[in-house]
């Protein structure tokens, strides 16, 4: 696993919402984008719990397949790793069945045995079930939707890398999803995230008041807003700050 953040650190980063966060990332961090936000196929199913933050374990699940014999061990095994962390986790599995469509990772069952072990979320390109349960557990899922029913339940390649949403998640990366997304925090940033972002907060207010002033040409907005990038903090980063995209 990668080298484990500070839990102080995890909470934190709840304070702020992923756009936020995602954006920040871009400025102060070399990592390209299209490698930690996750595509619009992954999507939140419990948006009124706000934003989900931990370390992620991983593994495979074939929940669709027809015929064969459940094999749940393995999720067994990584409850077992989820108390032993004692941080908050977001449980990230992979679906690999043969009818995609049908493929269910929890119900309310699950998520609350889930929750018992120190996990907060689930992020999943499958499905769930019982949601007003999964609100009253609470526990968070982003996934592709809802699935009524699964087959047998067969779990497998834990603690291993799995892609998601067009990105790779490996075990122990930070993970953080609200009601528009998800993403992963690359680990060279992750000290500092948290304050860069209420610096990004604060800019954007700023250059967002700039950007709706009606009385404005928008090459005076130009100059305002990149006169508040230094201001700010923003002059010397990764990639500069664009006018608009704030």
């Amino acid at each position: 696993m990668s080298t484990r953040p500070s839990r102080a650190t995890l909470e934190q980063l709840r304070d702020f919402d992923t756009a936020l966060l995602a954006n920040t990332i871009g400025y102060i961090d070399p990592t390209p984008a299209h490698e930690y936000y996750m595509g619009s196929s992954i999507r939140s199913v419990t948006p009124a719990l706000g934003p989900t933050v931990g370390i992620a374990v991983t593994c495979e699940l074939d929940s669709s397949t027809p015929g064969g014999s459940p094999d749940v061990a393995g999720y067994w095994q990584q409850l077992e790793e989820m108390s032993r962390l004692d941080l908050p986790v977001v449980w990230v599995v992979r679906c690999v069945g043969s009818r995609p469509e049908h493929e269910c990772v929890i119900g309310d069952g699950m998520a609350k045995t889930l929750h018992a072990a120190g996990c907060v979320g689930l992020v999943t390109d499958g499905g769930v079930r019982d949601v007003d349960g999964l609100l009253g557990v609470p526990f968070a899922a982003y996934g592709r939707g809802t699935t009524i029913h699964h087959g047998a339940l067969r779990f497998r390649r834990l603690n291993e890398p799995v892609e998601i949403g067009g990105i790779t998640v490996r075990p122990g990366e930070v993970i953080h999803a609200n009601a528009e997304g998800v993403i992963k925090i690359p680990s060279a940033c992750l000290g500092h995230l948290a304050e860069k972002a209420v610096q990004m907060r604060a800019f954007e207010h700023a250059a967002h008041a700039v950007l709706s002033q009606t009385d404005l040409a928008p090459r005076e907005k130009q100059a305002r807003v990149a006169a508040l990038v230094a201001e700010y903090g923003f002059a010397d980063c990764v990639t500069p700050v664009e006018p608009g995209k704030t």
